[in-house]
């Protein structure tokens, strides 16, 4: 996912185990003895959160109180993961736009690990479960049932008695209207303002506010599923999309490749289709399908160099479901149809970074998935590396260069702004909502991580390390200490002489960067800090700077590395000079009404209140209201807040009232 990463200087996203622990095929993580996985093992697999034994009364939230987090052990799931794995899923769910909620049944193939018959336990959140049925085969009936406690962060244990020798469950639910993992748009918040829109987001736990299953990344399943939707209205879900098929009111799909919880992705609205390549093509509302179109057209270009240097893409086809502006996210790297914020589309090419991003994930992330949200930045990391990889082989060594500098001073801002502990790539967020994750520190820090191996054992070796990486994984999800293992096997064996144990490990569990790490630059940028001073210094005027063929990156660095405080005299003098309140491009805005906040310059105040209000992708709302709460305009945050609050996702609504309520 390209998430929002929150900093408050620069916004711009780029968020123990035994070493001899293997991976369970299409599974993942060692269990909580530590004892091996072998691929494809019914007898053992790895461990979830759960503490509780499968007869008590009530499932207990996961333990938090040993002194470090344990390696494979899912802290975010009540799912008793070690007596049953779910391998497969059938969805019918009807969407009554009416009502906003998603209502059907959920259909669980379940592999039984455990000797005896323990229940089954599940993970919910706000779900109105009226029906569960259990049995063997097609032959199922009525079996007891029993919600537990509700944990603040991780929803409502579902405990299921199951028959013996059980291997099917059937869940009759409804969700709740305000499902933290689902959206409902009333038509003039599309772009059509004629029809009703629907989408899911459910990364890192919110599948469970909308599928009753075992919502943890070690479990990976196939699904089927059946959508139902009023007639004028197309589903697509991250499965196989026919874009041909008929609107009539049922729509049908399947995955066919084992993937986990998170990235189960539903989307409804007035949608049309239009191919961008062989193996791709954007769905879109009829008046963002254009644009959307040609300014993604280089998709297939991306996925066919991806695959020359690191590996097949094995997901048939990867299209793009562009989404109204209240997505809270960049993008979601949902299986063959990512989900894509049109903040993106600016007319120029110059955002489709994330396009690449999502497209990455196709390998890291999607094939292979970190076990626990605390191996986020296996998923990130991997990803973020790959991002700017596919940007210079399909842009060329400048852009590259610009991408990975505005990574770099995005890093060192969340570094100057977070606590030790949350620097750490295998954090531990034991306790905390999963959420919290997210920050460049798995995103960047990641990334420059494998930058630095890739600059030891140079490139070439290094690719033919991802490739095999790829391979060795496909389609299993693993741990940090599961990526160490592999490292030893291969790069620190390989190249004893280039690299340090030690030092790798000081990466991952350590916060901050270390010593020697190396710094990317761009000349493209250092020659604009020159410009800038004399500018600052007065110099220069404004209009005499030359910016013909600035490409984004360098707008967003000569902004962003502006003093915290302007005077009136000179924000006027830019704004009159290059129109920043009013730039149709979202990245260069949202820089210049961060200064514009700090600075209180009321001419941009219209703008401001249009941009929070028309926009819910929380890259650029959080920094924003954070901005306006720390500069003395909490009743300005809290006006505007209020005004937009209903056309947020939940997920916006949460992350931005804890800054202006303190929630």
């Amino acid at each position: 996912m390209l998430p929002q990463l929150f900093n408050p200087s620069l916004s711009r996203l780029i968020g123990a185990a035994l070493l001899s622990c293997s991976i369970a095929a299409l599974t993942a993580g060692c269990s909580k003895t530590e004892q091996p996985v072998q691929k494809d093992s019914t007898e053992q697999t790895p461990a979830s959160a759960t503490t509780q034994q499968a007869d008590a009364p009530e499932a207990e939230s996961p333990k938090a109180d040993s002194a470090k987090p344990e390696s494979g052990v899912d802290y975010h799931s009540f799912a008793n993961t070690n007596d049953y794995r779910v391998k497969h899923l059938d969805l019918d769910l009807t969407a009554d736009f009416g009502n906003k909620v998603l209502k059907g049944t959920a259909v669980l193939d379940i592999q039984k690990l455990a000797k005896k018959n323990p229940a089954l336990i599940l993970d919910t959140r706000d779900l109105d479960v009226t029906a569960v049925r259990a049995g063997i085969g097609q032959d199922l009936k009525p079996v007891k049932f029993s919600l537990g406690k509700k944990d603040p962060h991780l929803g409502t244990p579902l405990k299921i008695n199951l028959p013996k020798g059980a291997n099917r469950v059937a869940i009759e639910y409804q969700t709740s209207p305000g499902a933290s993992g689902v959206q409902w748009l009333e038509p003039q918040q599309t772009a059509g303002k004629k029809h009703p829109f629907l989408f899911t987001q459910a990364q890192a736990i919110h599948a469970r506010s909308f599928i009753p299953l075992q919502d943890t990344p070690q479990v990976r399943m196939t699904y089927k599923a059946t959508i139902r939707t009023p007639q004028e209205l197309r589903a697509v879900m991250s499965a196989n999309n026919d874009p041909e098929a008929e609107l009539d009111g049922v729509f049908e799909f399947e995955m066919p490749q084992a993937i986990p919880s998170y990235l189960i992705a539903i989307g409804i609205g007035n949608l049309d289709f239009k191919p961008m390549g062989e193996r791709t093509g954007v769905y879109a509302e009829p008046e963002l399908l254009e644009a959307a179109a040609k300014e993604f057209e280089d998709t297939e270009d991306m996925l066919e160099v991806t695959e020359e240097n690191f590996g097949p893409y094995r997901w048939d086809r990867y299209d793009l479901l562009i989404l109204p502006p209240s997505f809270p996210f960049g993008g979601m790297e949902n299986p063959r149809l990512s989900f894509i914020t049109p903040t993106v589309i600016a007319g120029d090419k110059s955002l489709v970074a994330l396009i690449a991003h999502e497209l990455a994930h196709s390998w890291s992330g999607n094939l292979i998935t970190n076990a626990s949200w605390r191996d986020l930045w296996l998923n990130e990391g991997f990803t973020t590396y790959l991002t700017n990889r596919i940007m210079q082989f399909v842009y060329g060594d400048e852009r590259y260069k610009m991408e990975m500098a505005l990574g770099y001073d995005d890093l060192q801002a969340d570094l100057a702004d977070r606590p030790d502990k949350d620097e750490i790539m295998a954090i531990d967020l034991r306790g905390r909502d999963p959420d919290e994750v997210f920050s460049n520190i798995p995103y960047e820090k990641g990334s420059l991580f494998l930058y630095e191996l890739e600059q030891k054992v140079g490139r070439e070796n290094f690719d033919k390390f991802l490739m095999d990486y790829f391979n060795n994984f496909a389609f299993q999800s693993i741990t940090t200490e599961d990526f160490l293992a592999y490292l030893q096997k291969t790069l620190l064996k390989q190249y004893p002489d280039k690299l340090d144990e030690e030092r790798i490990k000081q990466w991952i569990y350590q916060p901050g960067i270390p010593d020697g790490a190396p710094h990317p630059q761009s000349d493209a940028f250092t020659k604009l800090d020159p410009v800038r001073q004399q500018w600052l210094d007065g110099k220069v005027e404004a209009r005499e700077i030359d910016t013909a063929d600035w490409t984004f990156h360098q707008w967003k660095y000569f902004l962003d590395g502006m003093p915290e405080k302007l005077s009136e005299d000179q924000l006027k003098e830019l704004d009159e000079a290059f129109n920043l309140t009013q730039s149709k491009n979202n990245e260069i805005a949202f820089s210049w009404l961060m200064i514009a906040v700090r600075n209180q310059y009321a001419p941009a105040d219209a703008r401001l209140d249009d941009f929070l209000v028309s926009i819910g992708r929380n890259k650029f709302l959080r920094p924003l209201y954070r901005n306006l709460m720390e500069n003395g305009q909490q009743e300005t945050a809290k006006r505007i807040f209020e005004k937009a609050k209903p056309g947020y996702h939940p997920l916006t609504v949460k992350v931005n009232s804890k800054i202006i309520y303190g929630d």
